[in-house]
């Protein structure tokens, strides 16, 4: 109704019977473009709808659960299939119709701030819009944080020339903001993959593999938000003939962003398992050059288990024994020896 709670707070709406709809955040009546006063509960406020040209209902839902969502869809005629995935929420991205109602599922999804990228950082929020589309009404049903509809309704209503095309241009405005998130949450993620390679081939390289890992999870979970919003795209612009062709103008221009979030998706993608991949070698290397050093100095201290382990073995025969000076001698050539053994390791790259 008109002065409810924007989308942002959840409002207890009176509806029929007296009882309580804690799902309905706002139920306005469009009149060529314009808000009118409220005339009633969202059933009033259809039948006032459906007396007058030019007009349509914006119902406006915030996780409604099935008892809700009962009296909405005998109000509006909706199908129980798309009433069911309403309540389930989960759906994949679509566009299906229902008589001459259109059901739009959308996926949401919103960049999370953080100071540092952890092993444990959310990078993205994600959540769902679905949009009931009919000739005289638009529901639309939010789940989740990461996308609020109370701006788009604010800048729907400041365009009522915009707002004039019915209930198709509540849905364009809907996808366009989604999008924009889309946009937003690419950038985002554009400076997270920029810093984790920084860290990766940074001379002192501190890049741990499960930060690598997690940017990763967080960037499947963006696309599976845009990559199959593509297929309801295509269907608004190209096979969906209640969509006007002025409308189509601005379904292409989202169409346009959601390209280039697809292209940014898949750049990310393609860059974070060259990343990994680059860690994972730069490990291998690591160890090996261990390896190698621990290999180095075990040869040195060979030289000093050979001569210890030659005079331990207790022989009356054996050379300098009895000679004043052999235990100094003995120890200067293991000296020299190991230390010329120590200059050619270390010219080879293995100290």
């Amino acid at each position: 109704m008109s002065g409810l709670a924007g989308d942002d707070d959840v409002a207890s709406v009176p509806a029929q019977g007296g009882q309580q709809r804690d799902a309905i955040v706002d139920c306005a009546l469009y009149l060529d473009g314009i808000r009118q006063p409220a005339v009633g509960d969202y059933r009033q406020t259809l039948a006032a709808a459906r007396r007058q040209r030019g007009s349509f209902v914006w119902l406006g839902l915030h996780a409604p659960d099935a008892a809700q969502m009962a009296g909405i869809a005998d109000a509006f005629g909706l199908h129980e299939l798309a009433v069911e995935d309403v309540v389930s929420a989960g759906q994949r991205p679509k566009l299906e119709q229902f008589g001459d109602v259109h059901f739009l599922v959308v996926r949401t999804a919103r960049y999370v701030e953080h100071q540092e990228l952890t092993e444990h950082s959310e990078v993205i929020e994600t959540g769902q819009v679905m949009l009931f589309i009919g000739p005289d009404f638009v529901i639309s049903v939010r789940h989740g944080t990461a996308c609020r509809l109370k701006p788009v309704r604010e800048h729907l209503e400041h365009r009522p020339e915009l707002l004039k095309q019915g209930p198709w241009a509540v849905a364009y405005g809907v996808l366009d903001h989604v999008v924009d998130l889309y946009l937003e949450a690419a950038d985002g993620i554009s400076t997270d993959v920029d810093l984790i390679e920084e860290s990766v081939f940074a001379r002192d390289s501190s890049g741990r593999m499960q930060r690598i890992y997690q940017l990763k999870r967080e960037l499947v979970e963006f696309k599976r938000a845009v990559l199959p919003l593509q297929r309801p795209m295509q269907l608004l612009i190209g096979d969906t003939p209640e969509v006007g062709k002025e409308l189509r103008k601005y379904f292409r221009d989202v169409q346009d962003h959601l390209a280039r979030v697809v292209d940014q998706v898949v750049t990310f993608d393609d860059l974070l398992i060259s990343i990994m991949q680059a860690r994972l070698a730069q490990v291998t290397v690591d160890q090996n050059n261990d390896m190698r050093k621990v290999a180095a100095w075990a040869s040195i201290a060979a030289v000093w288990t050979a001569f210890a382990g030659i005079y331990g073995m207790n022989f009356t025969y054996m050379p300098e024994l009895e000679w004043r000076y052999g235990y100094p001698m003995i120890l200067t050539v293991m000296v020299l020896i190991s230390f010329g053994i120590y200059r050619v390791l270390r010219r080879s790259g293995w100290l």
